[in-house]
C-alpha cells in the first residue's frame, strides 16, 4: 500500500520581523526540534520519495528526515506558498502508487485535504494545520481514501 504523508513546515521565525526574502527565512530552536522529531513519527513507515517547497523552512524541516532514509528532497515549486489546487494535484498524481513525503504550507495542505475531502475521503478525527503536523493518506481497499493526522512534535 502506497501513502502519502503531507507534513506542513515546522514553526520558522517570526514572519513579521524578518526582513529578508522569505523564502529564506529558516526554522526557528522549537522548529528544528520538530525536524528531527519527523525521524521518531516516521519510525516503520516506508518513505520512497521526499519531496518540497523550495522554501528554506519546508527544506530544513525535512532535511533530517531525507538524512535519515539517504534519500534526497526533491525540491518542487509546485508545493511552495501560494501553489495552486492545480499544481499540487499534478505532484500528487505524480507520486501515486509510492511513499512519499510532501513538505508544504499552511495555505497549501488544507486546500489539498479539503479538496481530497470533497472528492470523498474519509477522515478519522480532527484536522490538524499546525506547523510540523502530518497527515497521512492511504488508500483503502474499496479503492477510496482515508486521512488522518499523525503525531505533530511540539
Amino acid at each position: 500500500m502506497s501513502e502519502l504523508y503531507l507534513v506542513r513546515h515546522a514553526k520558522a521565525g517570526n514572519r513579521e520581523r524578518w526582513s529578508r526574502d522569505d523564502r529564506l527565512r529558516p526554522l526557528s530552536k522549537n522548529g528544528r526540534r520538530q525536524a528531527e522529531a519527523l525521524v521518531r513519527v516516521f519510525d516503520g513507515r516506508k518513505v520512497d520519495r521526499i519531496l518540497s517547497s523550495p522554501f528554506l523552512r519546508c527544506l530544513q524541516t525535512v532535511a533530517t528526515l531525507a538524512a535519515d532514509r539517504m534519500l534526497p528532497i526533491e525540491e518542487v515549486d509546485a508545493l511552495a506558498e501560494g501553489a495552486s489546487l492545480q499544481e499540487v494535484l499534478a505532484v500528487v498524481a505524480e507520486v501515486d502508487g509510492i511513499s512519499a513525503v510532501l513538505c508544504s504550507h499552511g495555505d497549501v495542505i488544507p486546500t489539498l485535504v479539503e479538496h481530497l475531502v470533497d472528492e470523498g475521503m474519509r477522515v478519522e478525527g480532527e484536522p490538524d494545520w499546525r506547523k510540523g503536523s502530518t497527515w497521512i493518506i492511504e488508500h483503502e481497499p474499496d479503492g477510496g481514501l482515508r486521512g488522518r493526522s499523525l503525531e505533530t512534535p511540539s
